[in-house]
């Protein structure tokens, strides 16, 4: 499968998140983020989506939507939500159909063992579903930031 790249539009896709079906047709209008973590519950997912939440009015204020994904549950993405008061819905995608269609699953190491994991990366889009901006093994400090940067100069 070939990777998305930029200037490329959102590939067509349809996914569960807390809010209901996400459509990727439904997304335009308006620039959007989709940002791809590991886990619910753990260390750098807790943190980076702390960092999105915390920075979510202002997202709002550019007219952008944020959407977490990662293969956990929608019951496990839920006690996620309300654990950490996160405003904005969450993505399941526990068959990877999303991982696979933006290319986010890496062999990692982990305790010296190689295991199959998301590789944490964001993809910026703009109002048009025109992919703008991809981040790629995140680093979580001041990443959120660096997003809404990108979306502030999207919207200049």
């Amino acid at each position: 499968m070939t990777q998305i790249a930029t200037g490329q539009s959102v590939p067509a896709f349809t996914a569960p998140s807390t809010a209901g079906d996400v459509d990727s047709r439904m997304l335009r209008g308006q620039p959007f983020v989709l940002y791809f973590y590991p886990k619910d519950n753990t260390p750098g997912c807790t943190t980076e989506s702390q960092d999105f939440r915390d920075l979510y009015p202002q997202f709002q204020a550019l007219g952008c939507a944020v959407f977490g994904i990662s293969r956990d549950s929608l019951k496990s993405h839920e006690g996620f939500i309300e654990k950490q008061s996160l405003p904005f819905p969450l993505i399941s995608d526990p068959d990877e159909a999303l991982c696979t269609l933006f290319d986010v699953m890496k062999l990692k190491n982990m305790y010296g063992k190689q295991v199959r994991g998301v590789d944490r990366s964001t993809f910026l889009f703009d109002k048009d579903g025109v992919l703008v901006r991809e981040w790629r093994g995140v680093r979580v400090p001041d990443h959120a930031l660096e997003v809404l940067q990108a979306v502030q100069n999207l919207a200049a």
